[in-house]
């Protein structure tokens, strides 16, 4: 029997481009034979914010019954697939405040051994996916986790372009995601359970 994979996919979405890749990569993760949890990081901003933007109101409803993640959701977790917009070339407050509250888990090492990867959109072709990407992942490096980004593993990443992770460029919200990323989190997504059950197989031989 093949060894079982906890993958949690871990995303802030405020109009719906992330959360879209999040399902898909949460999907395929699945497929690939992983037991998956996705989780959306809570909301900070105010509700007079949120109601101001269609888009965003209209996201935050659609997405209502997705759970908020929470600390067990790392614990449980062999591998976790980080998502978030880019935010002036940074990862947004609401992921960042996660994050932020791990300090307890990281200090027990309980963040530690475990595969990480991101993913990210932005408006525009250069409007810092990939500097999110690097951001995010200094987290990691802090945890002492295992990176495993996508690369140029498989032909169809000289489509997308991204070796740090799946990116998609939404415009203002007129560009939904397309087969390109959605090809691109699927080659991610399977990455990740591939190397996480390959490493937590020679981790248990090991002991």
């Amino acid at each position: 029997m093949p060894t079982s994979v906890n993958v949690a996919v871990v995303y802030y979405s405020s109009t719906g481009t992330v959360s879209t890749l999040a399902k898909a990569i949460a999907e395929d993760a699945g497929r690939a034979g992983a037991q998956v949890r996705l989780r959306k990081a809570a909301e900070l901003a105010p509700q007079a914010a949120i109601d101001s933007n269609p888009a965003w109101a209209a996201h935050a409803k659609a997405t209502a019954d997705i759970q908020e993640v929470s600390p067990d959701d790392m614990v449980w977790a062999d591998a976790v697939i980080f998502g978030t917009p880019t935010r002036y070339g940074n990862v947004t407050a609401q992921l960042k405040q996660f994050l932020d509250t791990l300090g307890g888990l990281w200090q027990a090492g309980q963040l530690a051994d475990k595969v990480y990867s991101g993913f990210t959109a932005s408006s525009t072709a250069h409007g810092g996916q990939e500097s999110t990407l690097l951001a995010l992942y200094n987290t990691v490096y802090h945890f002492g986790g295992i990176l495993v980004p996508p690369g140029y593993t498989d032909p169809s990443k000289f489509a997308d372009g991204n070796p740090y992770g799946t990116s998609h460029v939404s415009g203002q919200g007129d560009l939904p995601v397309d087969e390109v990323a959605l090809t691109a989190a699927r080659v991610q997504a399977e990455r990740v359970v591939k190397f996480t059950r390959a490493l937590k197989a020679g981790l248990a031989a090991g002991n």
